[in-house]
């Protein structure tokens, strides 16, 4: 598969006033949190609420939509209220241990007759991260998201500018999802939204660790990823390029194609190649662009 949101904007699920522009703010795709964003006290109203605004948006809505749903007890009730919305793209599973959590949930969808509510597991602990490509190879799992601050927390990490104590478990959740053959995972979120350089320096350090998006906690963050992710004209020239000459080549029964530059244009060159081409079709129907 192939991912071609570049943003997921967290938006509170009992912060009515945020939910209602929440779809005008120019994310790819919208997160709806139930989890950390509301207390105890405020699940149900919270709940009720994200499920009637779901009600009243559009099946097909450019903007994807996601909800988080809790984890322990609340998380099966949450999941009943939420299964068989048109306009849910899917569920992100806050605090997934194991495989087995996520075979529960495909069960749960089945048995209340949801059969196309993708899911999105959050590892955010040790066990999570070590069974990452079980989880991924799970059922409805469109995507993995890494949840780094409750990570580094447990793991005692105290991450530095340069965020390379980061690195190995980023890099471990990209392989689980490659293997699994499912979309690349959603890119950490960052809690910098005042220093855009700053930002934009970890996005892209994200975008090289084999992510095509990013998740977002400010929509101020939004034009950094979008900027990072969506691929310039030289992008696609060179994409629409290395396309041409595999299919010159194959016209001609050549085994080996070489770029102008005499670099070997291998498989996993054409796969970027069209991962690239994906990416500025989508970024182009978001925005609006020819």
């Amino acid at each position: 598969m192939t991912a071609t949101t570049r943003s997921y904007l967290y938006v509170p699920g009992n912060a009515a006033d945020k939910l209602s522009r929440a779809v005008g703010r120019g994310a790819d795709a919208l997160i709806v949190d139930l989890e950390d964003a509301v207390p105890l006290q405020g699940k149900d109203a919270a709940r009720d609420a994200v499920v009637a605004w779901l009600a009243d948006q559009p099946a097909g809505e450019p903007v994807d939509l996601w909800v988080r749903v809790n984890s322990g007890p609340l998380r099966e009730t949450d999941v009943q209220a939420l299964a068989n919305i048109a306009s849910l793209t899917g569920i992100v599973l806050a605090k997934v241990e194991d495989a087995a959590e996520v075979v529960a949930i495909d069960a749960l969808l089945t048995s209340l007759g949801d059969s196309t509510t993708s899911v999105m597991p959050l590892l955010e602990t040790a066990g999570a991260v070590l069974d990452a490509r079980a989880i991924a190879a799970g059922p409805r799992v469109q995507q993995l998201q890494i949840g780094e601050v409750d990570l580094a927390g447990e793991l005692g990490l105290l991450p530095g500018d340069d965020e390379a104590e980061l690195a190995p478990f980023r890099a471990l959740v990209v392989l689980a999802s490659t293997a699994a053959g499912i979309d690349p995972p959603v890119g950490p979120v960052s809690r910098i939204t005042k220093d855009t350089d700053a930002f934009e320096v970890s996005t892209r350090r994200v975008q090289r660790q084999g992510f095509v998006g990013r998740a977002c906690i400010h929509p101020a963050q939004l034009p950094v990823v979008h900027a990072v992710f969506t691929p310039t004209a030289d992008d696609v020239a060179e994409a629409e390029a290395v396309i041409a000459m595999v299919a010159a080549a194959e016209a001609r029964g050549t085994g080996v194609v070489l770029d102008e530059d005499g670099r070997l244009v291998d498989p996993a060159v054409l796969h970027s190649a069209r991962r690239t081409l994906a990416l500025a079709e989508s970024a182009a129907q978001r925005d609006g662009t020819p």
